[in-house]
Formats: structure tokens, sequence, C-alpha cells
């Protein structure tokens, strides 16, 4: 099982790049029971996003032929960054987080700072980006430091060449929280490479191989995410976590893949297929044959600047909430979960009164065996639940999963 990628350049919005413990979290070592959380910052862009659907749909694409995609920094909308200590003592780095590939890596902005626990394997590593380019280098293994109470030794890194790193935006590399199918062959001598959650359970630092994710809206008051280590952080959430085992559907299969078909109002529009759940990915992507109806159903026409739907205030006022059907759960992502944050439209090239749509196609009609991504416009309104442990995706209301922060 496994997930995927994309991304940003940047303009701050309120949020701390600082890693802090929930409030269950115990002093290390940790016992099996025990959840730890890590803050993370929130990211949009300031440039280069013109065309947010076209960069997703990109992605799409190379993931559907069962590529392996990594995240371009400046192609896309919001990401969620963290200060990852690396080294002993510990060199920070603001790595962008990705449930969407696997191989942490580095380099792209602060040079590698090689201490006493710092190992070269000699081995070489080489991630395909979506528009042809790559972030290649050396392996090592050193000791990751996420906060006081997850800190993980030996842990295998990339530090990537300043060169092939180029379009991270500033960043300085990827934190990979993906399966640890997305490792294969990316590294020489070395069909798979364990991951920073499978060394976290591994070292006995988490009990399960289960990952929490919790985003707010970018446009909310509280805009900042937040990664929870073997469990799920229930203050996060309005009601019980659903799960949904992931898809048997090739290539669905190979990421966080899952099962769902999709109403707009009372009308279905997307009969059950296959997808993805992808931190990754800034819109929803559904497929063009189900993007044509909802399009149709909507009265939105396509805006030629920015490649998004746009509707009227008139139009808004008369949208109906899309109704997402997963493991027989059904998912309400309302009106205003639909449109772009308005406080932001400068920043994805649009007008400032324009009222745009997050739902774009994928490019390619239903039955490839993958026909959509859940990316983080409905990541921001249900808190998501990654289990390897039980090969599972789950799902659960938060706060801001009827609010009108857009």
């Amino acid at each position: 099982m496994a997930p995927s990628r994309s991304f940003s350049s940047l303009l701050t919005l309120p949020a701390l790049a600082l890693l802090s413990l929930s409030t269950s979290a115990l002093p290390h070592p940790r016992t099996a029971s025990t959840t730890a959380a890590l803050k993370l910052a929130v990211r949009i862009n300031s440039y280069g996003i013109k065309n947010i659907a076209a960069a997703d749909r990109a992605r799409f694409q190379t993931l559907q032929s069962s590529g392996s995609s990594s995240i371009n920094a400046n192609n896309t909308g919001t990401i969620y960054t963290a200060d990852i200590g690396v080294g002993s003592p510990a060199t920070y780095y603001t790595l962008l987080v990705d449930t969407g590939s696997s191989l942490t890596w580095l380099g792209a902005n602060k040079p590698y700072k090689q201490t006493t626990t710092s190992l070269d394997t000699h081995n070489q590593f080489n991630i395909a980006y979506a528009g042809g380019s790559s972030v290649f280098g050396e392996e090592y293994t050193d000791t990751i430091t996420l906060n006081s109470n997850l800190v993980i030794t030996h842990q295998s890194i990339g530090v990537a060449s300043a060169s092939s790193a180029s379009k991270m935006g500033g960043l300085d590399g990827i934190l990979g929280l993906g399966p640890i199918d997305l490792t294969q062959d990316i590294v020489t001598n070395t069909y798979e490479v364990a991951t920073v959650t499978d060394n976290l359970y591994a070292q006995n630092t988490i009990s399960s191989e289960v990952l929490g994710v919790f985003f707010a809206p970018a446009s909310s008051d509280d805009s900042g995410g937040e990664l929870t280590f073997g469990g799920y952080d229930a203050s996060k959430i309005t009601g019980d976590i659903s799960y949904v085992s992931i898809t048997s559907t090739s290539p669905a299969n190979t990421y966080w893949g899952i099962d769902q078909s999709i109403s707009y109002g009372s009308t279905p529009i997307m009969t059950e297929t296959a997808g993805i759940v992808d931190t990754g990915s800034t819109l929803i992507l559904i497929a063009s044959d189900a993007f044509d109806k909802y399009k149709s159903a909507t009265g939105a026409t396509l805006d030629k600047s920015t490649e998004l739907l746009k509707i009227s205030s008139e139009q808004y006022n008369q949208l109906s909430s899309l109704y997402f059907i997963i493991g027989g759960v059904t998912y309400e992502l309302t009106p205003n979960g639909q449109i772009w944050p308005r406080s932001l439209n400068s920043a994805m090239g649009g007008t400032a009164d324009g009222i745009y749509l997050v739902i774009s196609s994928t490019g390619s009609s239903s039955g490839s065996g993958l026909d959509f991504t859940n990316g983080y416009c409905f990541l921001e309104r249900f808190y998501s639940v990654y289990d390897t442990t039980n090969s599972r995706v789950g799902f659960a209301t938060t706060e801001y999963t009827y609010a009108t922060t857009n």
C-alpha cells in the first residue's frame, strides 16, 4: 500500500514550524500505548501556482501510470512543513511533509552537516518528478529527531545534489511518510528503504504503524496542522473514525487507495471506483466524465486564467453539497467546502471577488484503476488516519467539516 506527492513556494501564514508533544505523550522510552504529535506549519505559495489544476493533474497522471513522482515545490498551492533534527548534535531542516512519498531526503537549501551519527552507505538515490526532472544524491543513515520523544536511530535519508533539488522553494527537502512500497528501486543496491514510520515502530517508539493527519483550512484562524504517530488525536475529531480497507484495484492499491462514489445533492456523478487519498495534492480531482456531470450540475464555467471552475454569487447560493460514500459511510462536503478560499484568490491568479471551485478533472475518463484524488481541500474538512498495520484508511468529522471559512 502507498500514497503520492506534489507542491510549492511560499508566503507564510500564521503558524509555528515547531515540533510539540501531545498531552498524551510520555517521556522516552515510550510504552506501547502512547502516541506523540508533531505540529506543522502551513504555507501558501506566493508565486508560480497560477495553474494549480494543471500541476495536480500532471502528478496524478504520473501516479496513474504507476510512476514514482516526487514533489515540485514550485507548482502547487498549500504545503505543510516541519523542522526536523538530523545528526547529533542535531541540525534542523525545514522539510515538506508528504504522505505521498516515502523516502526522507534533504539538501535542497541548507547543506547536510555530518556528525558522529552520520554514515555514508555509498548508495545513490534517484526520485523522478512528474515534469521529467529528478532529485538524486547520496544515501546516508543518521539519527532523526522529530521531537524529544520521537527520535529514530539509523534512519536512511537521501542527501540531494543541490542542483537536482532546485525546485523546493527554499525548503530543505521532504519528510516521506508514505508506505514502504514507494521506496522500491529508488536507492541503489536496496530493494526497499524503511520509512520514518516503519522505524518508529521497529524501534518500539510507537505501538502500531498508524499516522493521524489533521489539517485546518488555510483560511481559518488556526491554519496549522498536526501529525500523530502511533494513533490519532481524539481531541481533533467530532465523531468516530470510520475505516475502509485499501482497495484491491490497481494501480490505486499501490498508494493509500480506496473505493468511493460521489453524488452532487441527490444526483450521482461518479459510481464506485478506485482512487487515492493524497496530502500532496491541493485539489479534489475526479474522472473527466464525473467532472463533466459536476460542471453541468453546478452551472460553472471553466476559468481560462486559473483552469478552475468558476461560479457566480447566485450559483454559489444554489450550490448543493457533494456526498462522498466511502466504505458505506457518507461524508458531506458542503458548498463552502467546495470553493477555494476567497481570501487567497490572488495567490493562484484569480480575481479578488471570484468564486472558484476546488473540484477539477483528472484528465482521463473513469475505469483506469485510479479515478480520483482526495487532496488537501478534502482533507482540511476531515481527519484522516493511515493504518499500515491493518491496511486501511480512516476518516472522521472535525470542527471544520461544516465551517464557512472560505
